[in-house]
């Protein structure tokens, strides 16, 4: 059984954003032939996340604060990830093709996208329908405390 499945919240442990969470995008299980031969997964998720937002904040303000958020999206073997209880209902497989990310040209187009997704959700919390994805969507976004 499979812990780690798309939409699953991830903290990155190894590597450039350890300490960063991600979303599972796509899990290869046994890995594939040619150059990962691990089973790895495709990871969207946060490098540099929104800042502090107070409730004296205009909108204007707050909206222009979550503009900072830059997005990542990487293949990361499974063993260097660590998989949170939480779930996330972005949709983030037509963001991300996998064909997109060999070309680099192609790849920041794919991060653009994936920003304006983040900024969305980050933006609309409230509208999330289960109460279990709202504290997965929450839980993303937050700064990761320890």
């Amino acid at each position: 059984m499979a812990i780690i499945k798309s939409g699953k919240v991830v903290i990155i442990l190894a590597g450039r954003y350890a300490g960063k969470k991600a979303v599972v995008v796509k899990n290869i299980e046994d890995g594939n032939g040619d150059d990962k031969r691990f089973s790895h997964c495709l990871v969207a998720g946060i490098a540099r996340g929104p800042r502090k937002v107070t409730r004296g904040m205009s909108k204007k303000k707050v909206e222009k604060r979550s503009k900072t958020m830059k997005p990542f999206v990487k293949y990361i073997n499974v063993r260097h990830v660590f998989p949170t209880r939480y779930q996330v209902d972005m949709d983030l497989k037509k963001a991300v093709d996998e064909a997109d990310l060999v070309d680099s040209d192609k790849k920041i187009e794919v991060k653009k996208n994936l920003k304006k997704i983040f900024e969305d959700r980050y933006l609309n919390q409230k509208q999330v329908t289960s109460e279990k994805k709202a504290a997965g969507s929450s839980y993303f976004f937050q700064k990761l405390r320890f």
